[in-house]
């Protein structure tokens, strides 16, 4: 896979079908590399005509780490409710988007994001207009302070601290407990195929405190909906019924603030992308990328 300098910093990215056609940027969310982005998923949307590029976000897998950063500490600052003092914001984040963008030579794109990745891709759709065809932000939410918590599981996989123990074994039957304790009921992964892709993405980079770094810019980032006002692409908001983490009616209040925003709600699905979905995904992608180009 290859690196490009984006916004003055390396974002590691790989790239799916011709040069040629509308171009899909792949947003992923907190600490997850791309390959998240399953290449199942990549390739359906390849053969619905479209150019497919993911990345890892900047402190993840293989693209620059922020290690002149202090990390924050998230934990003291929910127990105290003080402001977070970050080293970068969301806003940075999509500046990287669209830097990754600009050193791809693509003057516009559609927009996907998944859970943090998803408000990374609203505040793409609102400051960079001009850039955005399309906006699907899924298992994301507004920023709104009175929509309802994560559970107390899922909060826990969140924010649980890594295991006392850190060598590979450990750490990848910690991120298996986390990941499934998240995951959709209805489609489950194949334990094998999970397993195999949390060894990858371990032995591929290892890098925690770039994941407590974005957590903090995700925290940090407040109240969205005005910004979401100002969204003027057909934007689609995806959802799982079953979401632990980010609940639907986080995914409800995003749509409510995007002038003509379609919702889709997959009943049994949680907070991953279960390959099982992988056409429902790029069905629902497709068409809102398809209705900008009407």
């Amino acid at each position: 896979m290859p690196q490009i300098t984006a916004n003055k910093l390396q974002i590691e990215y790989e790239g799916f079908g011709s040069a040629s056609a509308p171009a899909i940027l792949l947003i992923m969310g907190l600490g997850a590399q791309l390959s998240r982005w399953n290449i199942e998923l990549c390739e359906a949307l390849v053969e619905r005509a479209y150019r497919v590029i993911r990345f890892d976000n900047r402190d993840c897998g293989l693209s620059s780490k922020i290690d002149d950063a202090d990390v924050p500490d998230v934990g003291q600052a929910l127990r105290s409710g003080l402001p977070l003092t970050v080293p970068y914001s969301l806003a940075d984040m999509a500046a990287d988007s669209i830097g990754l963008l600009d050193a791809l030579s693509i003057e516009r794109a559609h927009i996907v994001g998944a859970s943090m990745g998803g408000a990374i891709a609203q505040i793409v759709a609102a400051a960079y207009p001009q850039r955005t065809l399309s906006l699907t932000s899924i298992m994301s939410t507004s920023g709104n302070p009175d929509l309802p918590p994560p559970t107390e599981q899922a909060s826990r996989a969140l924010l649980a601290p890594l295991p006392a123990t850190r060598d590979k074994e450990a750490l990848v039957e910690d991120a298996l407990r986390r990941q499934l304790a998240v995951a959709s009921p209805e489609f489950p992964s194949c334990p094998q195929r999970l397993r195999e892709t949390l060894v990858d993405e371990h032995e591929r980079n290892f890098h925690p405190r770039g994941v407590a770094r974005q957590l903090a810019a995700f925290l940090a980032s407040g109240d969205r909906r005005a910004l979401l006002r100002t969204i003027s692409a057909p934007t689609l908001v995806l959802h799982g019924a079953d979401d632990p983490l980010i609940p639907v009616a986080c995914g409800y209040d995003v749509a409510a603030h995007i002038p003509g925003a379609k919702m889709q709600v997959i009943e049994g699905m949680a907070h991953d992308l279960p390959l099982a979905l992988t056409e429902v995904f790029a069905d629902a992608i497709a068409a809102i990328a398809q209705s900008s180009e009407r």
